[in-house]
């Protein structure tokens, strides 16, 4: 089974679990990149202005992302993962999934400073009923084999 990867991850936690992922499951990796780049300053959520803050403050915003989208029909199954912000997905995966709407079987993975991945998961199906959602994981604590138990098939 083809397996595509794509995350965005701000910090590089969620990369990590990319990256593990991908070398368990042999598949691709895709990062969700945002444009610019975010500093340390844009990711300070107790500023009420910095980056992160005014987006995730907005329902619809949509931010820059790299555009070099993956061909999905290349794949049989998607990950995305990213990390918690304010209990929720980042907007930068919401405009990948705006802009590449995906069809596939997708499986969702996060990392998170203390975030249930329960709110996420249903943000993602309340804001895109149709799709194709298979589960979530919580991957703070590493990823081996016995990580993709019961999660994907």
């Amino acid at each position: 089974m083809k397996t595509l990867i794509c995350y965005f991850s701000a910090s590089g936690e969620t990369k990590k679990a990319a990256e593990k992922l991908s070398a368990l499951l042999l598949g691709d990796l895709y990062e969700i990149a945002a444009v610019p780049a975010y500093s340390e300053a844009d990711l300070n959520w107790r500023d009420p202005q910095s980056r992160s803050s005014v987006l995730m403050a907005d329902e619809f915003a949509r931010p820059a992302i790299r555009k070099d989208y993956p061909r999905l029909a290349d794949y049989d199954r998607l990950l995305i993962g990213f990390p918690i912000w304010w209990g929720v997905e980042p907007r930068e995966v919401d405009t990948f999934l705006d802009e590449v709407k995906p069809s596939l079987p997708l499986y969702i993975f996060a990392t998170s400073g203390g975030s249930p991945i329960k709110g996420a998961m249903s943000h993602l199906k309340t804001l895109y009923p149709s799709l194709d959602i298979k589960g979530g994981k919580l991957l703070n604590f590493g990823v081996n084999e016995k990580t993709l138990e019961g999660w994907i098939a």
